[in-house]
């Protein structure tokens, strides 16, 4: 039998100054709170509708208990991202998950279905690594198949800028085979939100 897909969400809860800081310098604090509570949402309600085991990896560790209004319920396994940039934070959430398919997401991507996450665990049968490009250059969806020797390719990552997705992919061993899901809008600015609404 396949071996269930790990599913790490990495998420903040949407309060005021906690999350989005670059969202809430262009649409201000109230506004950039109910967008991120809004593609936070709709990544909870994907990341729970399927056979894969989904855990949530948080910050800080006093919102390891919040359950954002019933977003994240009790019967979710939560763990604390740790300290360090987000390196060290991928970094934990890998060496903690078990064999076999370990999926990364974040909370930004709105149009996140159960459709692409299927797609990314078919993808993972045949290849060693799979993206989900983001308009920004970076990715709204890391997978891998992790084994005894798998080594983080998280190191040295030029987070938050056009070359997040190259560096990972470049510290990924020279032959892997990589899978690419479509481009999604990863909501980090204003402009990405009004270009997502531009297209609804």
């Amino acid at each position: 039998a396949m071996t269930k897909a790990t599913l790490l969400i990495y998420a903040k809860p949407p309060r005021m100054g906690l999350a989005k800081t670059r969202l809430a310098a262009g649409l201000g604090l109230t506004e950039a709170r109910r967008v991120a509570h809004f593609t936070l949402a709709r990544t909870m309600r994907t990341a729970r509708s399927g056979y894969w085991t989904p855990l949530l990896y948080t910050a800080p560790d006093s919102a390891l208990d919040d359950s954002i209004g019933g977003l994240w319920p009790a019967t979710l396994t939560r763990r604390s991202q740790g300290h360090g940039g987000l390196t060290e934070r991928l970094d934990k959430g890998l060496a903690e998950a078990q064999s076999g398919p370990v999926l990364f997401i974040g909370a930004d991507a709105p149009d996140l279905s159960p459709a692409l996450l299927r797609a990314a665990i078919r993808t993972l049968q045949t290849h060693d690594a799979v993206f989900g490009p983001a308009r920004d250059g970076g990715f709204w969806l890391f997978g891998l198949n992790k084994g005894p020797r798998t080594r983080s390719p998280f190191g040295k990552v030029r987070w938050s800028g056009p070359h997040a997705m190259e560096d990972v992919w470049g510290n990924l061993p020279p032959h892997a085979r990589v899978g690419l899901l479509p481009m999604l809008i990863d909501i980090d600015e204003a402009n990405d939100w009004h270009a997502w609404n531009a297209v609804r």
